[in-house]
C-alpha cells in the first residue's frame, strides 16, 4: 500500500473538517419613552418620535424593549406605527432604516379596579384624571397608557406560541408578599375582595422566546415596576416594586408558584438562556426603593452575569456615569444571564429632549448551535 504524502493527508483533513460559524453578537437595549401616546404616532413629522427613532438607527439594537408606550387593543397599534413609520424610514441623512418586527400585549394601566385602591374616598371609574389613575391596577389616565412593547430586528423571530405573560398573576399568590397595611391599625390595605384580584405587576411580566439564525432561542424578560413613591407611609407603591423585581428572581430560580395568564404553572427552564430588561424604577445604591430590590435579588442571583453596567462619558450637570435617567439614578436594565458572553455595554446621552430616560445597551455573543 502506498503511503500518502503528509501533505496531502492535512489537505483532506481541511477539506473534511467541519466550517465552525462566527459567533453571533446581539445588541439588546431597552429605552423609556416617556408617555408615548396614540396621536403622537400618528403624526408622521412629530418632532420628539423622530428624534427617538434617529437615536435608535444610530444604536442599532437587534432587539428593544420600549417602555412608556400607549398599547391599543387589540395588537398594539401605537407600537407597531412607530416601528413601521419612524424606525423603517431614514431620519438623517445617510441613516439606515430599521426594520423591526413587534410584540405587544395588554397591560394592567388605566384598567379600573371598581376599588377605592388608594383610599383616599373618591371612587372614580370614569376618568380621566389622577382619582381615576389611582384606583387602576397600575396608574394611567386611560386604559393602555404607560404600556410596553418588544421589537426585534429582521432576521430574528419572536416565538410567538411560546410567549408567556403574567399579567393577572395575583399579588396575593407570591409566598410572602409585601402586601400593604395600614400603619395605624395594622389592618390590610387592600379589601378582601380588591387583593383578591390585585395584580402583582402594574404593567405586566413577559417572557418573550427569540429565536436567532441557527437554531438558538434566548428569552427577553420583560418589564417595567411601578415607581417605588407617590404614595404614603403604608408604602404601597415602595413594596409593590420590591415584589416586580423579586419576581423575576423567583421566575429564573422556577417558581412553581408563579402562573401565567394561561394558566402554565412553573417557571423558566434551567438551562434557558435570558435576558432581563425594562425599566425596573430602582437603583443598587441610592433613592426610594425598597430593600434594594434589585441588588438583593437580581445582580447577585447565581443565574445570572456580572453586572454589565452601561457608562457614558458624556457628563451632564449632576448625573454620574451610570446614571440613566435624568434624574440622577440607575433605574434602566439589560441583564444577561450567566453563561452568555459580555462584550460590551453602553448608554446613550445625546439625545436632547428625546426622554427623560437615556437608552441602554448589551452585547452579548453566543455560539452557534
Amino acid at each position: 500500500m502506498t503511503a500518502r504524502p503528509p501533505a496531502l493527508i492535512f489537505i483532506l483533513l481541511l477539506v473534511a473538517a467541519p466550517a465552525h460559524a462566527e459567533p453571533l453578537r446581539l445588541r439588546v437595549a431597552t429605552w423609556n419613552l416617556q408617555d408615548v401616546r396614540a396621536e403622537h404616532a400618528d403624526d408622521p413629522d412629530h418632532p420628539r418620535l423622530q428624534r427617538i427613532a434617529a437615536v435608535l438607527q444610530a444604536i442599532r439594537p437587534d432587539v428593544l424593549l420600549i417602555n412608556e408606550i400607549q398599547h391599543d387593543a387589540p395588537d398594539g397599534r401605537t407600537a407597531r406605527r412607530f416601528a413601521d413609520v419612524f424606525l423603517a424610514a431614514p431620519q438623517t441623512a445617510g441613516a439606515e432604516p430599521l426594520r423591526m418586527q413587534v410584540f405587544a400585549a395588554p397591560s394592567n394601566t388605566g384598567v379600573h379596579s371598581g376599588f377605592d385602591l388608594d383610599r383616599n374616598g373618591v371612587l372614580d371609574n370614569l376618568g380621566p384624571g389622577r382619582d381615576y389613575a389611582g384606583d387602576c391596577w397600575g396608574y394611567g389616565e386611560f386604559p393602555g397608557q404607560y404600556a410596553m412593547a418588544l421589537l426585534v430586528r429582521e432576521g430574528l423571530e419572536i416565538d410567538a406560541d411560546a410567549v408567556r405573560t403574567f399579567r393577572t398573576l395575583p399579588w396575593a399568590s407570591m409566598p410572602d408578599a409585601l402586601l400593604p397595611a395600614v400603619p395605624d391599625t395594622g389592618e390590610p390595605w387592600l379589601e378582601p375582595e380588591a387583593s383578591r384580584s390585585f395584580p402583582l405587576s402594574s404593567k405586566s411580566h413577559w417572557d418573550i422566546p427569540v429565536r436567532l439564525p441557527g437554531g438558538a432561542t434566548i428569552h427577553m424578560l420583560c418589564s417595567h415596576p411601578t415607581p417605588p413613591v407617590f404614595d404614603g407611609p403604608e408604602d404601597r407603591n415602595g413594596k409593590r416594586n420590591h415584589d416586580e423585581i423579586r419576581f423575576w428572581a423567583e421566575y429564573i430560580g422556577g417558581g412553581a408558584w408563579i402562573v401565567d395568564d394561561a394558566g402554565g404553572a412553573g417557571g423558566l427552564a434551567p438551562a434557558a438562556s435570558f435576558v432581563i430588561v425594562g425599566d425596573l424604577n430602582a437603583d443598587p445604591l441610592r433613592g426610594d426603593s425598597r430593600d434594594n430590590p434589585v441588588g438583593r435579588w437580581l445582580l447577585s442571583h447565581p443565574r445570572l452575569a456580572p453586572d454589565p453596567a452601561p457608562r457614558s462619558d458624556v457628563a451632564i450637570q449632576r448625573i454620574d456615569d451610570v446614571a440613566t435617567a435624568r434624574f440622577g439614578l440607575r433605574v434602566d436594565y439589560a441583564l444577561p444571564s450567566a453563561g452568555l458572553r459580555v462584550v460590551g455595554a453602553g448608554m446613550e446621552r445625546e439625545i436632547g429632549d428625546a426622554s427623560d430616560h437615556f437608552p441602554v445597551w448589551v452585547d452579548i455573543e453566543i455560539d452557534a448551535p
